[in-house]
């Protein structure tokens, strides 16, 4: 399944007693219309407040179910999920897919504006308003010394038994008029990361770090106290790449002996 989300008002994707998240509302969504019990496996665990335009989870159901639904699921689950939650595409996978342990890369795009009138009022959900002006070639060239294969502990909440090492293949930084674009890219993240590597280069493009500071702080053992995590409204999970098909299998392998 193909899903994206506003989450403003959802607690994140897990599911939690008493709280609205994504999990809890597209399984019951989608119990309701299959009229049987769904768990969902998803790509990537995204946090309260956090947006996703391309998500992508899975679950596994009957096939005589799959057969006399798969034409009109995406109309039925629109009926019956929230504004928030859309399911904009589903189909049949290889038996080898995982939507979690099989993807190769998540994308993440991070919005700021500097303008002195804050967010458009159109955009205010997924754009951040920032207080100061930011010097986004500053910031660039920090994200340039972050990439690679590095333990991000400086930057990630601890979890008991989870490495922190991640290959960042892209971190970029985009001015357009007042709007500045973060985009991230890797294997896979841990817990605030994104938002973490995010809140170091506000601190260089505000001036108050050099540009080498970020990366001064890689290999570190534990979250640096002195990082600050910026607004999780600004984030969306803009997409998600699997291999071929034939390749499936061999990457959830390899995948879990990384990530379990």
């Amino acid at each position: 399944m193909g899903l994206a989300y506003d989450g403003t008002a959802l607690h994140g994707w897990a599911r939690q007693p008493d709280q609205r998240t994504v999990q809890g509302d597209l399984e019951e969504a989608l119990a309701r219309v299959l009229r049987q019990p769904v768990a969902l496996t998803v790509a990537g665990r995204t946090d309260a407040g956090v947006h996703a335009t391309g998500q992508v989870a899975h679950a596994d159901v009957p096939r005589t179910v799959w057969e006399e639904q798969r034409a009109k699921l995406v109309r039925r689950l629109r009926g019956v999920l929230p504004p928030d939650i859309a399911v904009h595409s589903v189909e049949e996978a290889p038996p080898e897919f995982d939507a979690r342990f099989g993807a190769l890369r998540r994308h993440y795009v991070y919005r700021l504006t500097d303008a002195e009138s804050g967010p458009p009022p159109l955009r205010r959900a997924d754009t951040v308003g920032w207080p100061r002006r930011l010097d986004a070639a500053a910031m660039a060239a920090a994200a340039q010394l972050l990439l690679g294969l590095h333990d991000f502990a400086a930057f990630c909440r601890h979890r008991e038994g989870a490495t922190t090492i991640r290959r960042l293949v892209t971190l970029a930084v985009t001015r357009e008029g007042d709007l500045v674009t973060v985009r991230a890219s890797a294997d896979a993240f841990c817990h605030s990361m994104v938002r973490s590597l995010v809140g170091a280069l506000t601190a260089v493009g505000e001036g108050r770090r050099p540009p080498e500071w970020p990366a001064a702080l890689l290999g570190r053992s534990e979250r640096s106290s002195e990082v600050p995590v910026v607004p999780a409204g600004g984030l969306t999970l803009v997409a998600v790449d699997y291999p071929p098909d034939d390749q499936l299998a061999a990457r959830a392998v390899v995948t879990r002996a990384l990530r379990s």
